[in-house]
């Protein structure tokens, strides 16, 4: 799981969708297309990208696969906007020190 990975499965309204509905629970492949204007198969290309980034995992319930969210794999992204946000508090603290 890499930053631009990450970034790339998340640019997809239709993988961000999915994983909100990850979010509320397990689902199988069928479960997430009733939700969606998309067929099975393009669920399951989707979540293809997704495993493949680190996002989602599966464990197989007899002939269905059920998809959940990887929590870790967005440890790439929190890291990246964290870094951000410590530099942004290290300038203010930094503005903060050179006044009189």
């Amino acid at each position: 799981m890499t930053l631009p990975a990450v970034c790339d499965a998340l640019g997809d309204a239709t993988r961000r969708s999915i994983l909100e509905q990850l979010r509320r629970g397990p689902r199988s492949v069928s479960a997430l297309a009733e939700a969606l204007p998309v067929s099975r198969p393009a669920v399951s290309q989707h979540l293809k990208v997704l495993h493949e980034a680190g996002l989602v995992g599966w464990t197989t319930a007899g002939t269905r696969n059920v998809y959940h969210l990887d929590p870790a794999g967005l440890q790439p992204l929190r890291a990246w906007l964290d870094a951000f946000w410590q530099d942004a508090l290290d300038s203010f603290a930094a503005f903060v020190d050179s006044q009189p």
